[in-house]
């Protein structure tokens, strides 16, 4: 009874801050991508000298094989496209982010390949606060038993992916460097791009799909990028250890911010150290290793101590800028954005990859009753649905990421700080209270309105904390401030995310467009 209470008290407050969002929600600005009418020529697969471009050869140029431009590219050859897959650098790649997949990602796409990588199998989390703990596990009653996450080396990953994509017969995959998007009249007709030896040649295709990561050079091109970039991780591998809880997630709410650690092979755990600020302390001249040991080490459990010690010794450390970026396409005829180069979110919940992999297949079922992609207005147009149809998955991770993060934080103020506690309570009382927010942290429920619905749960649960048994003015301000600084967290981002597409779809016309009749 006490959940229902609490639920029902938040529904009219959510709808109405919602409703508030909707209006006040902008037009996006509008870019006017720039034109290119150099001609060019492409090299064919049978020699490698520079040969005119044959019409029809390419159904589908995709700029990058990353994690979601390799699957993309897979997926797309399987379903019988002619794929061009241009990626700048072919070798593994060696990130410290890319390696947690929820079971919604599984679930999408790619079962096939994570048994060649020593994936290992992820069950849910551990919660550490204040040497308190709690574990959380996903829902998978439902689902089969090979269903669960998965952790693995980010390099190991996308090296199958590329694999898998170029053994199909009708997908080729080069290492080049994209340097300009090729437009005519406003519709894009390809890509410039040179190749690993210098040449510079040119590329043709009906549609032109970027996928060339965070750092992509594309994309202010096909959308109004606003990156934020709230803190960097720092990673390291530790090894000869064993997790408290096997085959879990653990998250520690550290200070000054959060603290991972997960399996990604049999016998390695990453851990990845949150750092505020766009600033890390010199790795080169020893700052790193003693803020690792003196402000870190003591908040890291007591099975993970010597194994974290030993790895900061080791000094092979890694940091990297936590990026994150609202979905703002510039429609385009020709092109689309997917992946990092389109959204991101902070790496914390690990939904990258679940975004991705669910952005493909919806665009594969967009595209699969379209045999051809010529019409480029026609398309495009069509094309505008991907942008709704994508919301729930996109919004609901995206959001969680983002509203945690700021949550997980140590302040001085507090309000944050009951908010911080009432999110480790909330989730430590188990049944729905920890698979609810859980399975929307998975992928497994998309759903947005249940997202807004736990996160004020969690607030006026801190409220109530404070009101008990005898409220004094003092508490009560600060469960007002609670209240209102829950707001101020998670609003922002839903009206970035889209109010409209977010919580009511069907009122986009985008949502009802049929393919094109040819």
């Amino acid at each position: 009874m006490v959940y229902e209470y609490i639920m029902g008290g938040v529904v009219v407050a959510s709808l109405l801050g919602l409703f508030l969002l909707f209006s006040l929600e902008g037009k996006k600005t509008r870019r006017v991508p720039m034109e290119i009418t150099r001609n060019g020529c492409v090299k064919t697969l049978e020699n490698s000298t520079c040969q005119p471009e044959i019409a029809g050869n390419t159904d589908v140029i995709i700029v990058g094989a990353g994690v979601a431009g390799a699957a993309l590219a897979y997926t797309l050859g399987k379903d019988g496209r002619r794929v061009h897959v241009i990626e700048r650098d072919l070798t593994e790649p060696d990130r410290i982010v890319g390696e947690l997949l929820q079971p919604g990602g599984y679930l999408k796409l790619v079962e096939w390949v994570l048994k060649e990588i020593d994936a290992q199998n992820v069950y849910g989390y551990a919660l550490y606060k204040d040497g308190k703990n709690a574990r959380l596990s996903y829902p998978l009653e439902k689902f089969s038993s090979d269903v669960a996450g998965r952790s693995f080396h980010n390099g190991r990953f996308i090296q199958r992916l590329r694999e898998k994509a170029a053994s199909l017969p009708n997908v080729r995959l080069e290492q080049g460097a994209v340097t300009a998007l090729l437009e005519e009249k406003g519709t894009v007709k390809g890509v410039h791009y040179k190749t690993k030896t210098g040449e510079e040649l040119t590329a043709y295709a009906p549609l032109t799909i970027v996928c060339d990561g965070c750092f992509s050079n594309l994309r202010r091109s096909l959308c109004d990028p606003k990156v934020d970039i709230p803190s960097c991780f720092v990673g390291l591998i530790l090894e000869n250890c064993n997790l408290p809880y096997a085959n879990h997630g653990h998250v520690i709410l550290g200070d000054p911010s959060p603290i991972l650690f997960y399996p990604i092979s049999s016998t390695e755990i990453r851990c990845l150290v949150d750092v505020p600020g766009q600033k890390v302390p010199s790795i080169s001249n020893g700052e790193m290793a003693q803020y690792l040991k003196t402000v870190v080490a003591p908040q890291v459990p007591p099975e993970l101590y010597d194994a974290f010690i030993a790895a900061v010794d080791k000094g092979n450390m890694r940091s990297m800028p936590n990026r994150s970026m609202p979905a703002a396409p510039l429609p385009t005829p020709g092109a689309l954005l997917m992946g990092d180069a389109f959204n991101m979110r902070h790496p914390l919940t690990g939904g990258g990859m679940t975004v991705a992999f669910s952005d493909i297949v919806v665009l594969r079922n967009l595209l699969s009753p379209l045999r051809n992609l010529n019409d480029a207005s026609s398309l495009c147009k069509y094309l505008e649905s991907f942008y709704t149809l994508r919301k729930p998955v996109a919004s609901t991770i995206n959001t969680l990421a983002g509203a945690l993060y700021k949550v997980f934080c140590a302040s001085p103020d507090p309000a944050r700080k009951e908010m911080r506690q009432a999110c480790f309570d909330y989730l430590s009382l188990g049944g729905v209270f920890s698979t609810g927010p859980v399975s929307l942290l998975s992928g497994l429920n998309p759903r947005p309105l249940h997202l807004v619905l736990h996160f004020f749960a969690v607030a006026v649960f801190g409220v109530g904390r404070l009101l008990l048994p005898f409220p004094s003015p003092q508490r009560m301000w600060i469960g007002a401030r609670l209240i209102a600084g829950a707001s101020g967290i998670i609003f922002p981002i839903i009206k970035a995310e889209g109010v409209r597409q977010m919580f009511f779809p069907i009122t986009v016309p985008a949502y009802h467009r049929a393919p094109p009749v040819h």
